[in-house]
């Protein structure tokens, strides 16, 4: 079965054959500035360093580098573990709670037990700011296809979102 990261490396070899790829973890990346993108797909929430993985990403990107992230949004991480909820008249409620407390969250997630950071969304901001990078691209966006009621609740609760950064030149 491939996953997720070997599909979405396998597409890029199939793009541009002659392009240099790695997978690897953030926080233990070492390389020079010399890739023209970094790409992070729901992968920040689950580094417990962040600071030290934004800033070994930023430091592989070449000057104009791109840093593309796609993350789970902090609405959706901070309702975690209880997320979705009945009230008292069976209404489905999302609940939201300590959104500025960043922790460690336990989620079950296809059968198996995962540790994810929720973060409030000024901490990665102030992180990618603090690098001198520059948001090019901010977007949340819709669901669209699959099953409309999940798409429902996306669209109460944005699940993720994306962001393009840019190393200054």
């Amino acid at each position: 079965m491939v996953n997720g990261r070997s599909a979405k490396l396998a597409r890029a070899r199939e793009l541009d054959p002659h392009g240099d790829y790695r997978l690897g973890r953030a926080e233990t990346m070492d390389v020079d500035a010399s890739f023209d993108l970094v790409f992070s797909y729901l992968s920040l929430i689950d580094i417990p360093d962040l600071g030290r993985g934004i800033a070994k990403m930023v430091a592989a990107l070449r000057p104009g580098g791109t840093l593309l992230i796609a993350n789970l949004t902090s609405f959706n991480t901070a309702g975690q573990p209880d997320g979705w909820i009945s009230d008292g008249e069976g209404t489905l409620r999302f609940s939201i709670d300590h959104y500025m407390d960043e922790r460690a969250i336990s989620v079950a997630w296809r059968g198996i037990r995962i540790q994810n950071w929720h973060r409030p969304l000024s901490t990665y901001m102030t992180l990618l700011l603090d690098h001198s990078l520059q948001l090019r691209l901010f977007s949340e966006p819709q669901p669209m296809g699959g099953d409309p009621e999940r798409n429902a609740m996306h669209r109460r609760v944005p699940y993720f979102h994306i962001m393009e950064w840019q190393k200054p030149a």
